[in-house]
Order: C-alpha cells, then structure tokens, then sequence
C-alpha cells in the first residue's frame, strides 16, 4: 500500500497542530460555536445528537494491520472500545470528547491517517472497489489512480469551497461493486477495441433527497487522462453549480439543469484546455505510486486440504459459499469478514475485532486489509490451504457469520442512535429483521438480496439501490417507514421504485416478510434471484402482497 512522503507527513502534522490551537480557543470561549464549525468539519469533526463524532479517512478502503490496531487503541482510549465502518469505507468515533480530539488525531498521524475532507463542501474520500488487487474479474488495481486522485485533490485550492460535498468512486472491474453510478464522478475500467485500458466516466449520480444514475460523459478515456478530464468536470462544477440553495447544489442537479449535452461540451472543452497544463507530471507520478501496489509474492502451495475441509465441515461449507469470492489466483480466495452477526449493529467492530482481525491479516493475508462500502471487512489474499484456520478465529470472535451477500447482510446508516439529522431509526430495523428472518430459517432460502436503510432522506444507507430500500422518515413525530422495490447499485444501476405507503415501525418486518414470501411463491426456480423476479413481474404482485387487492388499488 501507498506509504506517505516527507511532504505527507509534513501536511498531516501541520494539520493536526492547526487544529489543537483552534480547539484550544473554542475551549478557552475565543471561538464561538458557529465560528468553530467550519474549522471541525475540514477535520471530520461533526456535533451529532449525543456528543461529537470523528470521521476518519481511510482512502480507497484500503488500511493495514498497524493501522487497524491504531484504530482499535482509539476506540479504546477515547471512545466506547469500538468504531463503525460506513458507506464511504471510513471509520467513525462515535464518542470522542472535544479536549482528546487533538490526540486522537496525533495517534492517526502516527500510522499515516487522517479525518481531512471528510467532510465540508470539498472532495471527499475517494472509493474503490474493496477486492481491488485480487479479483477475478479485474482489469487493473484501481486503487493507483485512487491515490493519485487523493493526492490531487488534497487541500487542493480551487475546490476546497465547491458548491456542495462531492463524492468519487473508482473500480478496475467492468462488474461493479463500487456503486460507481451514484456518484458524482464514476469510474469503471474496460477496455477499448484494441484491448487499451481506460475508464467510462459517468458524472452526476448520488442518492439522497433527489436520486439519479450516472450519465456516461465519456465511453473511453484513456487511463493517461484522468487526472485533466477529472480536474475539468470538477471546475465546470465549480462554475455553474449553484449556491443559493443547498438542496440543489449537487452536480446532478447542475447536470439536469444544464443538460448532458451541454454539460459535456463544457467538460471537453475545459478538458482541452487543461490537459497540455499537466506536462506529463501527472503520469510520472502515477508510476511512482503504482510502485506501492505491487502484488504480494503468491505462495505455490497444494489447496487439497481446503477442498477436503470444505467437504466435511457443514458450518466451514456454509461460510465459504457466502464470504469467499473468486481471486485471480486459483489457490487463493478473497475472504469477506461480516460485520452483520445476527442482531448486531450493521458495519460495528470492537477493539478486540479490530486486533483479531490485523492479525489474521498479518499471519494469512500479506498485511492488507480492506473495508468495503457494505460495512465489511476483506482480507484480499488468503491462500486456500490457511482458509480453516482463518474461520476457526473469525467464529472465536463473533466474526464468523455466514451471512454475505443475504437478507442479513444489511446496510444501515446510524439513524436516531446517533444522527443529527435522522428523522427515524434504522439499526434497530435491521437488527430486527435480521433476528427475525434468522428464526424463521429463510435467509438462504431466500438467497441473494441486498435490504438497504436509511434513517432520514439524505440516503447515507443507499437504500434507493437497494434490492430492497427502506427509508425512515417522521410522520407528525411517528417513525414511518417507505419500501422502494428492484434497486441496484451494480453496473446495470437503477433507482428503486417507492411501492405505495409507509408502515410503523410495528409493522415494517411483517412488511418485509410479507414480499419476501410473494417471491418465493413466485420465483420460477431456486436460483431465480429477488432482483431477477422483480424484473420479470414488476411491482403489482408485491403491491398485492402488502396491502390486498383494495389497498393496491388506492396505492396505485
């Protein structure tokens, strides 16, 4: 992984000094509130319903074992003993006392992290593709031009006051699994008719209180010229988008208002104009770093002892059919640790998980650790062979559910436990639903589904591309929830449909249930999937499954 530069630890440092003196005069009373909260947000500093919150970057999602156990010292020594991993692969404190925020951030700088930009009307973490480097399907790691997109946009000048936060993902897989086209820049590589790689970039998608998809500005853009095409839509957003009203500053509305035409012309002709300003500085750079992503030495070992285990351990068997995803070494397997045991808070891991799982990383997976954008946490490289011992500790540690990529495997932002702007809970319902469908014995039944929740309209838990969406909201101050059918945030993304009206908290499982028993009844076979049905029939029959044929009617 990338290591900083004398020039890194420099800024870091300065950084963190800057802020201890403006903590300093908010306590001392020089700073009043609202003076002090543009200087806490550039620091990912956040005053939340109960006490503040620290968002920590952790670029790309990418953190190694020494960082992790830092993490896991944070929690512990200023915190509750644990952290929660989120959508944009950082981590959050939820917990932090303002006067200990200084020192946390000197413990973060003494592994190489940072909560910079993550927040604040700025560039924020860039993501990737959490099995970036190991998989399969990949054209290239992506987590290179990540870095150099981090490096670029780190304190740049022109874009620390952009009109509203901005958000890009990145994956070198044409199958997505960084929900790239609800971004405001998506990228996803493929190749060209020569077999040149390059990226499709898509500009103007996000969720929130006005959804949309991506629309694809360029097909191929050489993988030379990202950097110029990736400043020029950033400055034509610069330009045109508004500032007069917070709600529709995000570039999808500036793309919509525009037109994508438009738009496109603008980002191509700021693009020729930028691109000869680069000189080729751009590309030297990026050779350097990909230096620091260099594949592990893969060992050559026999994998018959996996094969075996697999066959005669039921509860191991279970666990690989889930967590385990193809590598592009035969021998090995990518392995998706699940933060989601039954009942638990979705994308929470305490101290001691946090160690176990630097660990792991250390003994069986080259030091590499990644956190996904579904609150997960990847060992991208284990050999097949060490993959028994690696569950023996997961289940030792509470870390063993064999639960990826199934109803349980819940994404869910924070909502009322700790949000300031939640309008109703979302843990509590994914815990729920989680319990309750584990009792019933029909999650594998069931099979692969991605249930998404979000705890207000601002959609941190991506429920519009979930296969399933459920988004609390308040109903003269009764939580009220809304279900939204056949999302998906892979490379064929959609925005869900709202199915009719919400249910009570009371009632909202029952609701679940309820589609997911229409579907079983009418999947044609086993392996016909939620999203496939969906598809196929529409929304009537699971209209018809909530509210009758008299209430579907009145849905309509």
């Amino acid at each position: 992984m990338y290591s900083y530069s004398d020039f890194d630890e420099a800024f870091v440092r300065s950084r963190v000094a800057q802020f201890t003196q403006q903590v300093e005069r908010r306590l001392d009373g020089s700073l009043t509130e609202d003076e002090f909260r543009p200087l806490r947000l550039m620091n990912g500093l956040y005053l939340q319903l109960h006490a503040y919150m620290l968002r920590v970057a952790i670029p790309y999602g990418t953190v190694s074992p020494r960082q992790m156990r830092q993490l896991a010292l944070i929690a512990d020594t200023w915190d509750k003993g644990y952290g929660h991993f989120t959508t944009r692969q950082n981590i959050q404190f939820n917990w932090p006392k303002l006067p200990d925020v200084p020192a946390i951030l000197g413990a973060l700088a003494d592994v190489e992290m940072h909560a910079i930009q993550t927040s604040g009307n700025c560039v924020r973490n860039v993501t990737a593709d959490h099995f970036a480097g190991a998989a399969a399907d990949e054209i290239e790691d992506p987590r290179p031009y990540a870095e150099l997109l981090r490096q670029w946009s780190t304190d740049h000048p022109e874009f620390q006051f952009l009109p509203r936060k901005f958000k890009i993902a990145i994956t070198g897989s044409p199958n997505d699994r960084a929900v790239t086209k609800a971004h405001d820049i998506g990228l996803r590589m493929h190749r060209n008719a020569a077999g040149e790689p390059g990226f499709e970039v898509m500009v103007g998608g996000g969720l929130g209180r006005t959804p949309m998809i991506g629309h694809t500005v360029r097909d191929f853009l050489p993988v030379a010229d990202l950097l110029p095409y990736v400043e020029a839509v950033l400055s034509v957003y610069n330009t045109l988008g508004r500032r007069d009203n917070k709600y529709k500053a995000r570039i999808k509305i500036t793309v919509f208002e525009t037109g994508v035409e438009e738009i496109t012309r603008m980002i191509e002709d700021r693009f020729a104009d930028l691109r000869p300003e680069f000189h080729g500085n751009d590309i030297k750079l990026l050779a350097e770093i990909t230096e620091a992503f260099a594949p592990p030495a893969f060992r050559n070992a026999p994998v018959d002892a996996y094969d075996a285990f697999y066959k005669a351990d039921p509860t191991f068997r279970a666990w690989a059919d889930t967590n385990l995803a193809q590598h592009r070494n035969a021998q090995y397997a990518i392995v998706t640790i699940s933060l989601k045991a039954h009942g638990e808070t979705p994308g929470d891991a305490t101290s001691a998980q946090m160690r176990l799982m630097a660990d792991l990383a250390e003994t069986y997976g080259y030091s590499d650790l990644r956190i996904s954008h579904e609150q997960n946490v990847i060992l991208p490289h284990v050999h097949k062979s060490d993959l028994p011992a690696v569950h023996a500790a997961l289940m030792q540690a509470g870390l063993g559910t064999a639960n990826v990529g199934l109803l349980s495997d819940i994404i869910a932002c924070p909502g009322m436990d700790y949000c300031s702007l939640a309008t109703a809970s979302s843990i509590p319902v994914a815990q729920e639903l989680a319990l309750h469908f584990e009792a019933l014995k029909l999650e594998h039944e069931i099979g692969p589904l991605k249930i998404k929740i979000s705890g207000c309209i601002n959609a941190c838990g991506h429920h519009h591309v979930g296969h399933i969406g459920i988004l609390g909201l308040d109903r003269a101050g009764v939580e009220n929830y809304q279900i939204t059918l056949g999302g998906d945030g892979t490379e064929t993304a959609v925005i869900g449909d709202k199915i009719g009206p919400g249910f009570s908290y009371e009632e909202i499982t029952p609701a679940i249930e309820r589609i997911l028993r229409a579907y079983l009844a009418l999947r044609t076979e086993p392996t016909e999937t939620f999203l496939q049905a969906y598809r196929r029939v529409g929304l009537t029959p699971f209209k018809l499954a909530l509210y009758g044929a008299e209430g579907a009617q009145d849905a309509a």
